[in-house]
């Protein structure tokens, strides 16, 4: 066994008693050892810290650092990450279940894209597909996301990794800095900005992870998850992007213009972004103004190269139905148009 490990893995946990024991035994489980875990004990007043404390008599590579609960998740995670000695740092959290050959097969992902600072892996869900089928068709889009590209090009969507799946290299953090504390999901963030700083990301085709989505999990619970902060932070990156990349900036044609479409449109309008045309569907609202600018039929779009696109739909079925209407008039995505559902 070497002596400085490959991988080290960065586990947050909070009063997880009931899920931490099958999480490290899936990591005691791994076909490699080249591995360390850190787990960071983030306040927890259940029996997490003895489970913890045993872990360490079993598995030689596995350290704790208890934080104060009340400190950011965000600085939780960065501690973990100082702490690291592997060449990448990876995630995983306490009610999640990896499969045997998981930093195996991420590592020899790794090894043969040289190019990648982040190797994320497809997810398996864990949760009730029935009762949270929302989630679950999240998880599945996530998994159609494997390239560089794909997931640069989707990335204004939703967050397009899960985020216990991902192996980072440690010169990633050093270069371009760790999880920010704010009123946003760190990790959603992270990608954004590491997007924006040219590091390029990758996803194994194998689903390695048992993703779970119990009821408590703080994407549930906790304000920095809701629909309004993913819009805010992300309408923060997407204008910068679309300052850079967008041959008619500020002007766009905003595809939507129901009144969800035009709130979230407006932390763009706040950044300087100026909405030419709004496209929809609709017999009843075409012909409106809406900040100034008309709302017009999807079949009275400019032909490509003559405005930006930026779909801003997100009802099931839509953003693909948008996609394909575009591409079939000739427009590219990242050149004629951007998703941002």
């Amino acid at each position: 066994m070497k002596s400085t490990p490959s991988i080290s893995v960065v586990m947050p946990v909070r009063d997880a008693a009931e899920t931490l024991p099958a999480a490290l035994a899936s990591l005691r489980a791994q076909t490699i050892g080249e591995i360390e875990l850190i787990a960071i004990d983030h306040g927890s007043t259940d029996a997490t810290a003895s489970i913890l404390a045993n872990e360490a008599s079993i598995f030689p590579r596995a350290r704790t650092i208890t934080v104060p609960r009340e400190s950011p998740f965000a600085d939780a995670l960065n501690r973990g990450v100082a702490e690291a000695r592997g060449e990448w740092i990876a995630r995983m959290d306490a009610d999640d279940v990896c499969r045997p050959e998981r930093f195996q097969v991420q590592l020899d992902f790794a090894r043969a894209h040289p190019d990648l600072g982040v190797v994320a892996s497809c997810v398996e869900y864990g949760g009730d597909v029935a009762a949270q089928a929302g989630y679950a068709r999240y998880v599945e889009w996530t998994n159609s996301l494997r390239t560089h590209e794909e997931i640069a090009l989707n990335r204004f969507r939703e967050s397009p990794l899960a985020h216990p799946s991902v192996m980072i290299r440690r010169d990633v953090f050093e270069r371009h800095g760790g999880y920010r504390a704010g009123p946003f999901p760190e990790d959603y963030e992270l990608w954004l900005r590491w997007f924006e700083a040219g590091v390029r990301f990758g996803k194994c085709p194998e689903k390695l992870l048992t993703w779970n989505d119990p009821p408590g999990r703080l994407s549930r619970t906790d304000a920095r998850y809701t629909f309004a902060a993913f819009y805010e932070v992300k309408a923060a990156y997407l204008a910068h992007w679309l300052a850079r990349h967008n041959p008619h900036h500020p002007d766009i044609i905003v595809v939507g213009a129901g009144r969800v479409t035009r709130r979230r449109v407006e932390r763009l309008m706040l950044r300087g972004i100026r909405v030419r045309a709004w496209a929809d569907i609709d017999p009843n609202i075409i012909g409106l103004r809406h900040h100034g600018a008309p709302v017009i039929h999807h079949d009275a779009l400019p032909p490509p190269g003559a405005a930006f696109i930026v779909p801003f739909v997100s009802a099931i079925g839509a953003p693909e139905h948008i996609r394909a209407l575009l591409t079939a008039r000739g427009y590219t995505p990242g050149r004629d148009f951007i998703e941002a559902a």
